[in-house]
């Protein structure tokens, strides 16, 4: 296969992201002075040249493998830890494995410690600092009067 230039390369990435040929050819080459119907006839063009097709099926491949992770296979794998863990006598790794496997599942949760700087106490002090400048403004703008 033929190497692609690297706007080649961009278009497929972008392609590859948004899904939509046009788009992908917005973003990778000078298309600012093109009419719709000029861009998506050149991004139909590139769609099927067969450098670019190839390219696609690569990319789209990598991409699916990359985004295949599930609950499933992550229990799986962290089953497959705890297995290998107990039975080599290893109970720090197993406990953390278990420990993990109930947090995947919603089975266990974290604490979160509340403080008094909670989100309603910073409101509170950022209201009471806006009165305290609105008044100090209403102050500056009374006018003077002579006595």
């Amino acid at each position: 296969m033929k190497k692609l230039t690297p706007k080649q390369e961009g278009f497929c990435k972008s392609y590859v992201e948004t899904g939509n040929a046009s788009e992908a050819y917005r973003l990778n080459y000078s298309a600012s002075k093109m009419s719709d119907a000029v861009l998506n006839n050149e991004a139909s063009k590139l769609v099927n040249h067969h450098g670019i097709t190839m390219r696609l099926e690569q990319i789209k491949q990598a991409h699916s493998e990359r985004h295949n992770i599930t609950v499933d296979g992550i229990t799986a794998m962290y089953k497959e830890v705890i297995a290998n863990a107990t039975a080599s006598t290893q109970f720090g790794p197993a406990v953390s494995a278990i420990t993990g496997l109930a947090k995947l599942h919603g089975l266990l949760t974290d604490k979160v410690e509340v403080t008094d700087n909670s989100i309603a106490d910073r409101l509170a002090a950022a209201r009471k600092l806006r009165n305290a400048a609105n008044q100090t403004k209403a102050r500056q703008e009374t006018p003077f009067k002579p006595l």
